[in-house]
């Protein structure tokens, strides 16, 4: 098991120094002028202002990218269906609704599952991730993102400025779907009320939906996630944002740049909505 994750730890690492090198061949090539590369002394660079000088980077990707002016953003038209609040058929609290999950029979998943798993993190976190559902790692150890995906998310929570135990994570699904495939509407249903009772109890202040799956069914749209990119929705009253899941960054680095534009958005509307 150790050399398992010794080796997935490697392979995160050796990706991570391939994209730190092209980045910095691209920057080498940049500032080689037509004037220097002939000899002559290149032109000095304009003076940075103070916004361009903040050059941020997410560890475990590596590549430098610059942080875009902040700009307010205003909701989506996807509407709130409903209020946040409680709903009156679950119990009220998260350990108890845990403990049902755990019993649960409503899908077929209860009958491939080797654990459910419920969710991560402080019940009263400012920030609640939610991904799509369990994978065989999560499925073997009943806690969501431990597998290459969760040590990515950690990565990028830290880049965040927060903590693992800082956040809140969960996914729509409480049960592993066979070969990780993607979740059935049915089971989506079916587990919707567990995941609309966990936001209503810890109540945060942002969701990050990671992935399409997640972002679609906590706005019940069929949207691509290239149309929902970008844009903050809301989610009963809670400003949402989605963004890729970890998995589909591990699969395509080229996405982590966008990624990462999209939680430096997430930190701030954190530090806003705490602060207001």
């Amino acid at each position: 098991m150790a050399d398992a994750v010794r080796g997935e730890l490697a392979a995160i690492a050796m990706e991570a120094r391939i994209l730190l090198e092209r980045e910095r061949a691209k920057g080498r090539r940049r500032m080689a002028s037509p004037a220097s590369r002939n000899g002559a002394p290149p032109l000095a660079a304009p003076p940075a202002t103070a916004a361009a000088a903040e050059v941020l980077a997410l560890p475990g990707f590596e590549s430098l990218v610059p942080r875009p002016p902040s700009a307010p953003s205003s909701p989506s038209a996807i509407p709130a269906s409903k209020p946040l609040a409680p709903r009156d058929d679950l119990p009220q609290d998260l350990e108890a609704i845990r403990a049902l999950v755990a019993a649960c029979t409503k899908c077929g998943l209860c009958e491939t599952r080797t654990r459910t798993v419920f969710a991560d993190g402080d019940a009263r976190a400012r920030l609640m991730f939610v991904g799509e559902a369990p994978g065989r790692d999560e499925d073997a150890q009943g806690v969501p993102f431990v597998g290459r995906a969760g040590q990515l998310l950690n990565k990028m929570i830290a880049a965040i400025e927060m903590k693992r135990e800082e956040v809140y994570i969960c996914n729509v699904l409480k049960c592993r779907p066979p070969d990780n495939r993607v979740p059935a509407a049915d089971e989506v249903e079916r587990c919707r009320p567990y995941l609309e009772q966990q936001v209503a109890i810890v109540r945060p202040a942002v969701i990050c939906a990671l992935g399409l799956s997640a972002a679609q069914a906590l706005l019940e749209t069929k949207a691509t996630m290239s149309s929902m990119r970008g844009k903050t929705f809301q989610y009963r009253g809670v400003p949402l944002i989605p963004t890729y899941h970890p998995a589909a960054l591990l699969r395509n680095p080229s996405l982590k740049n966008e990624a990462w534009v999209d939680l430096q958005r997430v930190r701030d509307l954190v530090r806003e909505r705490t602060s207001a």
